[in-house]
């Protein structure tokens, strides 16, 4: 079908029709012809289409009078979202937003389908962690909104900016069982900041425009916009469209003067400071002002796991080899950008000194004194706030000494880490461990790739081992710890390379568990053309498999569900012979030489994904910690 010569509605009818062909017309069909011939100025378009169809029930030429400022839900809505500056939409199309979903494409959205809504969310809000512009997601009604809440719950936990589009029933079909029928703004409304439904097409640049702000002011969440069948197909004079302006960048928050001078107090007269560098601090654009806290006032620092590369993991400062001896000793503790949640042990014992001291510095008023008081609670920007903190310091002329016996402390126990890391990772011998083969990688990758993680052991592992030396170049399971985030995420950073770094490559390390929840979206990375290097470690299992001969022994006694341990899954699946479904190779490593060459095959790759699946000690683990990755409850 030629498309020459075919815009917005008319093109959407065209494709509709299309898409809508009994299969039997389909065979049978020849040709068809699209004309669009434009009269009368600026008034009326007269559209005359013409389809021979052999055996159809329809082979006359239709016509249609369409008055130019007549319009639609759909275009209202596709418009409204290209007036706030939002770029990309992800989803799946269908009832009833296939016509949105063209839509989208007629007014300038890049659309990208997705083989489920939720890796689509996760997408979607990584590319608004990415840009601080939220992307959309698309989804169907009922079933599809459902699948993208797990996405708005990731979202919003994480305080990463998205727009979920959900389509819905009919209103006139509500309260009588309409086609995949379901409160869909009452759903959404505890896993967003913004739930809601336009009440006319002419309103519809209202609601988007809340939406976005709300998504990207103050904390950053979800919001969600319901779409019925009969809002998205209202006609409506476009004249009669509210217009709305785009949303300005979020107001900078400033930290009031008085605290700034009590925290500088603090951290000057502190015996063992510490800074923590969280997420927020990376979404917030501080890096430059971190780093000039950092370097002018030598104190040490640990980035949480998505505030790596704020300041580089090389620098000096970064004590992150000696993490549990530093949370465990310090006296005084800034947090930049980071929650005392479970990630951080909630600033208690016995993880923390009982008289420990915290600065927090949150944009969220909420957050501040959150688990424990802090004793300086500082609302604002990270940026501001660690600037004015590094003149307040400066003044007072702070600067601990690498010579101080707080750096000796901390070094002392960073090497002796490193030199166990370094010996383990010396150790080749077959079937591989975490550490040899993460080492590997590391001396490969560029200093630049982004890189895409989820898993158990390859995740938390591979986070000390891969180093980030610029904000915003890791994205993982995060706050929420969500497994399936990682083709997701990992497809948002190809985008947002493709349009901003083209040189830059997008590494996504996958746990063999993490890797089966969104798999098929390996397909979407071929049909996009995004070069994504896919790295599955593979131990056979969650946390930890078994070898084929124990797994089969076992599995040897009884019927399979009553005796295959829960932890374990087919050992040495062979994940890289999906690539073959796209008529490429995949990459199958059992030694460090296997691996050096899929590295080096799959880095010269422009066009498309690769994936290298990596057997391991089905049994490997992490060096032995001194506490649990998770803190117990005292209940």
């Amino acid at each position: 079908m030629s498309l020459s010569g075919w815009t917005g509605s008319n093109l959407r009818t065209a494709l509709q029709r299309q898409l809508f062909r009994p299969r039997r017309q389909v065979q049978q069909q020849q040709k068809v012809v699209a004309r669009q011939l434009l009269c009368n100025a600026a008034e009326h378009v007269i559209i005359r289409r013409a389809a021979s169809s052999s055996g159809s029930s329809f082979s006359a030429a239709r016509e249609i009078d369409v008055k130019m400022t007549d319009t639609d839900g759909d275009n209202v809505l596709a418009e409204a979202l290209r007036d706030q500056g939002l770029r990309y939409v992800f989803g799946i199309m269908g009832h009833p937003v296939i016509e949105l979903s063209l839509a989208l494409q007629a007014a300038g959205l890049r659309y990208l389908g997705f083989r489920n809504e939720q890796a689509a969310c996760y997408a979607a809000q990584a590319y608004g962690y990415l840009t601080r512009k939220p992307a959309a997601v698309l989804c169907v009604s009922g079933p599809g909104v459902l699948h993208a809440i797990g996405g708005m719950a990731n979202a919003q936990v994480n305080c990463w900016p998205v727009l979920v589009l959900g389509g819905s029933c009919p209103q006139d079909h509500e309260g009588i069982g309409g086609f995949q029928e379901w409160s869909q703004v009452e759903a959404a409304r505890p896993y967003c900041k913004y739930s809601a439904r336009p009440p006319s097409a002419a309103l519809i640049p209202l609601h988007v425009e809340k939406a976005v702000r709300l998504a990207t002011y103050g904390r950053p969440g979800a919001a969600y916009l319901d779409l019925p069948a009969t809002l998205l197909k209202q006609k409506v004079d476009s004249s009669r469209v509210v217009r709305v302006k785009p949303v300005p960048e979020p107001p900078l928050a400033y930290p009031d003067a008085g605290l700034i001078e009590q925290a500088a107090d603090l951290v000057r007269n502190a015996e063992k400071p510490l800074l923590i560098v969280g997420k927020g601090a990376a979404y917030a654009r501080a890096e430059s002002a971190v780093r000039e806290l950092v370097s002018d006032t030598g104190i040490p620092f640990l980035p949480t796991p998505m505030g790596k590369g704020v300041v580089p993991d090389t620098d000096v400062n970064c004590v992150a080899s000696a993490r549990s001896s530093a949370l465990l000793q310090s006296d005084v503790v800034v947090l930049l950008g980071a929650r005392l949640n479970w990630m951080l042990h909630f600033g208690k014992p016995p993880r923390y000194r009982p008289d420990v001291k915290f600065v927090q510095v949150d944009l969220c008023a909420e957050e501040l004194h959150n688990s424990v008081q802090a004793s300086v609670a500082i609302q604002a920007d990270v940026g501001p706030a660690a600037r004015l903190l590094a003149k307040a310091l400066k003044d007072r002329r702070f600067k601990l000494s690498k010579n101080h016996p707080w750096w000796n402390e901390l070094n002392a126990k960073g090497n002796k880490n490193k030199q166990i890391l370094n010996e383990m990772s010396k150790d080749v011998s077959e079937p591989l461990n975490y550490y040899a083969v993460f080492k590997t990688i590391q001396d490969f990758i560029p200093d630049n790739c982004l890189i895409c993680s989820e898993g158990a052991n390859t995740m938390d592992i591979g986070r000390t081992m891969l180093l980030n030396n610029l904000p915003r170049h890791r994205l993982d399971a995060g706050t929420f710890g969500t497994m399936g985030v990682g083709l997701g995420y990992s497809i948002a950073a190809a985008l947002y390379c493709k349009d901003n770094y083209p040189e830059k490559r997008v590494l996504c390390v996958e746990g063999d568990s993490a890797f089966g929840f969104s798999g098929m979206e390996l397909e979407t990375m071929f049909r996009y053309n995004l070069p994504i290097i896919l790295i599955v470690v593979n131990n056979n299992g969650i946390y930890g498999g078994f070898d084929i001969e124990t797994y089969n022994t076992i599995r040897s006694v009884g019927d399979a569900s009553d005796v295959t341990p829960p932890n374990t899954l087919t050992p040495n699946s062979q994940y890289d012979k999906m690539m073959e479904m796209f008529g490429k190779r995949g990459y199958f490593c059992k030694t460090i030489e296997d691996i050096k060459t899929a590295l080096k095959a799959s880095f010269k790759v422009q066009d498309g994904p690769s994936l290298i699946n990596i057997m391991i000690n089905p049994q490997a683990d992490r060096k032995e910690q001194a506490f649990s990755w998770l803190t117990e409850s005292k209940l």
